[in-house]
């Protein structure tokens, strides 16, 4: 059974309700979240928008590859209303990103694994150290508290008192 780390995000519509509702069909089609971080909200990283995102790192046990994890990635995506852009960063209903499965290294094309951006990306590191300040980075060799600590984006990750971090 792979352990799999999902960082999911949007800034448009509902961002809490689309925050349950991914969360809600990972469990649904991926497997059972054995951990849930805070939510977190952030600037737009990589483009401009009037909406902050919200984010929340969810800790999956399941028994699908990465190939199929990230299918049902794709079927989550669009089930809540996620339109692809030709643009890379674009304001969404809901992103999913798997950073992790377990400590695999994967370089396919439609798929890398660790997330190829994740040791830049504050907001992604944030929840992740909320977690799991300990875990070790399969390709840099650094703890995910050291990673965050030499992480050059500057953006503030606020964390969200008092939002629902359970299923529906």
């Amino acid at each position: 059974m792979g352990k799999t780390y999902l960082l999911l995000g949007g800034n448009i519509g509902d961002r809490i309700m689309h925050l349950r509702m991914a969360r809600q069909k990972v469990h649904d089609l991926i497997g059972k979240p054995v951990s849930v971080s805070s939510v977190f909200e952030t600037q737009p990283w990589g483009f401009v928008h009037k909406t902050n995102f919200l984010n929340q790192l969810i800790i999956v046990r399941t028994f699908l590859s990465p190939e199929q994890v990230m299918e049902k990635i794709r079927e989550i995506e669009q089930h809540l209303g996620r339109i692809r852009d030709e643009k890379q960063y674009t304001e969404r209903t809901i992103d999913i990103d798997i950073l992790f499965y377990d400590d695999l290294i994967l370089n396919k094309k439609d798929l890398t694994i660790p997330h190829p951006q994740l040791h830049k990306r504050s907001f992604a590191l944030v929840p992740l150290a909320e977690l799991e300040p300990g875990l070790v980075h399969p390709v840099f060799k650094k703890t995910i508290k050291t990673l965050l600590n030499e992480c050059p984006d500057t953006m503030k990750v606020n964390k969200q008192e008092g939002l629902s971090t359970k299923p529906l």
